[in-house]
């Protein structure tokens, strides 16, 4: 099994590194996610991790419907957490709309992994640079076939700098400064965009 190449899978540890560029004191973590949903195992499992390294406490609420899914981010509420950070996960994806005020009204940053549930309201997104992850991928064919260096020599890479995407709104409502946050998370990715909430998501 000697293979290289990109991944575009999500990157947890950056998501944390950015919960704690914007809020350094924060320590508790709830985790939102549909347990059902495979894409979500191994973020988590990353999630749970980094945050034990750091000794921050953290608290997992599930669901697999909407209904369930808001029921979980009312209870995380209750818990008091200081962040929420959901994966690249389809089920609270779609119930994002339905909880995105249930974090603002507690002033709780909800960090998703895919660019849709800052669109849908959650307060920061990260997703995978896709043009950076083309350009690395072409630099690697020609390391493989015109520098004959051999695929199992050259590392997998994934990213560490990924897009983030700032639901300004979101930032706003839950008493952040927009350039404040900017300027805390821009170190940790290639770019940081800046959106509003939107009803739908047109991919």
């Amino acid at each position: 099994g000697k293979i290289t190449g990109t991944s575009d899978a999500l990157n947890t540890n950056a998501i944390m590194d950015l919960m704690f560029a914007v809020d350094p004191d924060c320590d508790y973590v709830g985790f939102l996610y549909n347990v059902g949903e495979d894409s979500a195992t191994m973020p988590i499992a990353d999630a749970k991790a980094y945050l034990d390294t750091k000794g921050v406490k953290y608290v997992e609420k599930t669901g697999t419907t909407t209904d369930e899914i808001l029921l979980a981010a009312q209870a995380l509420v209750a818990e008091g957490v200081d962040a929420v950070f959901t994966p690249t996960d389809n089920t609270v994806q779609k119930a994002e709309l339905t909880i995105y005020e249930t974090f603002l009204n507690a002033n709780i940053p909800h960090y998703g992994g895919a660019d849709s549930f800052a669109l849908n309201g959650a307060f920061c997104a990260y997703g995978v640079d896709y043009a950076n992850l083309g350009i690395q991928t072409a630099d690697m064919a020609v390391k493989v076939l015109v520098e004959n260096v051999a695929p199992a020599d050259i590392p997998v890479m994934t990213f560490d700098n990924g897009i983030a995407v700032l639901n300004t709104e979101t930032c706003v409502a839950i008493g952040l400064d927009v350039e404040t946050v900017k300027a805390a998370i821009a170190p940790y990715c290639t770019q940081v965009d800046e959106i509003t909430t939107a009803q739908n998501f047109e991919g």
